[in-house]
């Protein structure tokens, strides 16, 4: 076993230790520790074939918005500074040939791979659990020494259950915020805990701890109070990756969280935790993102591709964009003058004018080129925003837009409510999720890379991780970014 910066090595201690009876008795009233029960059980052989297929789609995906992330401006700055603060170790922070903490590197991983918003999502849980949960189990994996066991498609499925489980339970009015970072620490608890085979009362108290410690965002993203989200922390994804991690070792040396958080309907529905556990994987329900910006933004992306691509209206010509979708994305920054990517992110007037002067695949990933262009701002001033009875009342289960374009003659071209490619009700295959991993990294790494890094995670399925953790160990990336 590869040394874990001194803690991790610590935790073969809590590796199927017996529990007392009256300890498992106890804990077992919380659902706290019925989840960590839950995710203990998890076996890579009892995983249906279609559920082993998404971890690959997953974990492609991740890739692919990991390494297109790689040089913004927010993961460069957690690079630079995390191990100051986080310390030295062995963990590798992807594509650079460089090694930290295991906090450090899932910090780091994990801020590149939210950074563009090309992260996959979950409709239920409103957020992007596998920002959090791939690059903790892949880089803790990579550390433990447990590169070419069963543990890690298994464990990626126990983060996606219990993070996605946990999120769609909050009650919005005991937990104001909508944003990942407020339960993506609970989903990476439950991920290592499998991953490393922690005994439930040790990750039963890693999730209380969590719970407690989490970000609480409420300034922040779609549903914050500020105003200003064109920032680096956005959905505090990372932070809360690395406090999951955290969270768990301080469990493991015996540091207690309140174990009842969960059993408060004020604040989690019991009901929506427990219900059909063990019968479907929430991995299953993951969507996928063609373009880099907010999902509330996608469906009217999608809708207006559809009236470009049919009718082909002249962007200098367009008197108007009018859009009919969800209130959510009425409440995004939504600034037609965007002066970061991050801003750019969460404008939905400045995404639809981008795609219509510059073509949607300008967003895959969005450049800092977007950024400044009196065309595009221009063309955003003249998209307005309206709620649609039907799209309101069918999200969050779905989120959907219809787009109008009308024309300076007069002429007006329109569809009807769209759901956003990638959703479950339009899933993109696992061939479109591949080119969308070629397609959004080509300029940063080569053909060759791109197919070592699709070979191994061919191979995770199988149980076997070795052969991409050490494709994520080398310095892949044809610039250095810091």
């Amino acid at each position: 076993m590869r040394n874990i910066s001194g803690c991790a090595a610590k935790a073969t201690r809590c590796f199927e230790e017996p529990v007392g009876r009256a300890t498992r008795e106890a804990a077992l009233v919380h659902l706290t520790r019925v989840l960590a029960d839950y995710t203990h059980g998890l076996s890579l052989d009892a995983l249906p074939l279609r559920t082993r297929e998404m971890v690959s789609s997953c974990i492609v995906d991740l890739l692919g918005a990991t390494i297109a992330g790689h040089g913004q401006p927010g993961p460069v700055a957690i690079r630079a500074s995390a191990g100051n603060t986080f310390g030295s170790g062995s963990a590798s922070i992807w594509m650079t040939g460089r090694t930290a903490s295991l906090l450090a590197a899932v910090f780091a991983n994990s801020a590149a791979a939210s950074a563009l918003d090309l992260d996959d999502g979950n409709r239920a849980a409103r957020g992007h659990p596998g920002a959090a949960i791939i690059p903790a189990v892949l880089t803790a994996a990579d550390v433990s020494g447990r590169t070419a066991t069963r543990d890690v498609v298994p464990a990626i499925v126990a983060g996606y259950e219990i993070g996605v489980r946990i999120a769609a339970a909050q009650n919005p009015e005991g937990i104001a915020t909508r944003q990942t970072g407020r339960w993506a620490s609970f989903a990476t608890v439950a991920a290592l805990g499998r991953l490393y085979r922690v005994v439930p009362d040790k990750v039963a108290q890693g999730l209380a701890i969590a719970g407690v410690l989490a970000p609480n965002q409420q300034a922040n993203g779609s549903s914050g109070y500020s105003r200003m989200t064109g920032n680096d922390v956005k959905e505090g994804i990372a932070w809360s990756a690395a406090l999951g991690v955290q969270a768990l070792f301080l469990a493991m040396e015996g540091f207690t969280g309140p174990l009842d958080l969960l059993d408060h309907s004020g604040y989690y529905d019991d009901e929506s935790i427990r219900s059909g556990l063990g019968q479907r994987f929430k991995i299953e329900d993951t969507y996928f993102k063609p373009w880099s910006c907010c999902r509330y933004i996608h469906p009217a992306l999608d809708a207006l591709d559809d009236v470009m691509q049919q009718y082909r209206p002249a962007s200098e010509r367009i008197a108007a964009i009018d859009v009919a979708t969800f209130s959510w994305a009425l409440r995004l920054d939504n600034d037609c003058e965007p002066e970061t990517l991050v801003s750019l992110q969460y404008s939905l007037p400045y995404c639809l004018a981008a795609a219509v002067i510059e073509g949607s695949q300008s967003l895959a990933p969005a450049t800092a080129g977007l950024l400044g262009r009196n065309d595009i701002a221009d063309l955003a001033r003249k998209v307005s925003l309206t709620v649609d009875r039907e799209a309101e009342r069918d999200f969050p289960a779905r989120t959907r837009a219809g787009v109008a374009v009308v024309m300076v003659d007069g002429s007006r071209f329109e569809t009807g409510l769209v759901d956003p490619l990638g959703d479950p009700a339009r899933p993109m295959s696992k061939e479109g999720i591949t080119e969308k991993f070629r397609f959004v990294t080509r300029h940063v790494i080569g053909p060759q890379k791109q197919q070592a890094l699709i070979d191994g995670v061919k191979r995770v399925g199988d149980g076997d991780a070795g052969e991409l953790l050490d494709a994520l160990r080398d310095r892949l990336l044809f610039r250095d970014y810091t």
